[in-house]
């Protein structure tokens, strides 16, 4: 059985997800921290895509999207946000949690849920961001930018992503 989004179970579901040990996967999306060159929900866009190809590969419960950090709230106060989301799914005996980093954010990294994992995209191995940024002609010139190339890095992160989770939890490659 693969992942689900969370929003598309019922609770008994959810229940049921999380008494198995399922890891919870918590996208994060600064909207509006990414560039002038990009829309201000291209963070979630991105995100979006990569609990999707998370979901096809591994049993993961992938949260809806959180996405107002940056510009729109004090960085303290989303930081509270995300600490309250995680509390709630321990609360409800989640014990993998995964915060997914997903939006290209120039502000202040995540810390790490206690026992949980941060995974960020800016940290995915090969130089995928620097491949990403170097896909125009330079900062704010997309005009060289492709569906193709888009795909390419979207497959190459989710697999890296991927790789990463079963690296700390194999049972999930079960």
């Amino acid at each position: 059985m693969k992942g689900v989004w969370l929003e598309d179970l019922t609770s008994s579901e959810a229940r049921g997800r999380f008494d198995r040990g399922d890891a919870v996967v918590i996208p994060v999306a600064s909207a509006g921290s990414q560039g002038a060159d990009l829309p201000l929900g291209a963070g979630a866009m991105i995100a979006r895509a990569l609990g999707q190809r998370l979901i096809e590969r591994l049993p993961v419960v992938v949260a809806p999207i959180v996405s107002f950090g940056g510009q729109w709230i004090q960085a303290e106060t989303f930081r509270q946000i995300l600490c309250e989301v995680v509390d709630a799914f321990r609360a409800q005996g989640v014990t993998r949690v995964v915060l997914l980093e997903a939006g290209l954010s120039t502000e202040r990294r995540l810390e790490g849920p206690s026992g949980g994992l941060v995974l960020r995209v800016q940290d995915v191995p090969g130089g995928l961001i620097d491949r990403l940024r170097s896909a125009s002609a330079g900062v704010g010139d997309p005009s060289h930018a492709t569906a193709c190339k888009g795909e390419r890095l979207l497959a190459a992160w989710s697999d890296a992503l991927a790789a990463m989770l079963t690296a700390e939890w194999p049972q999930l490659d079960a």
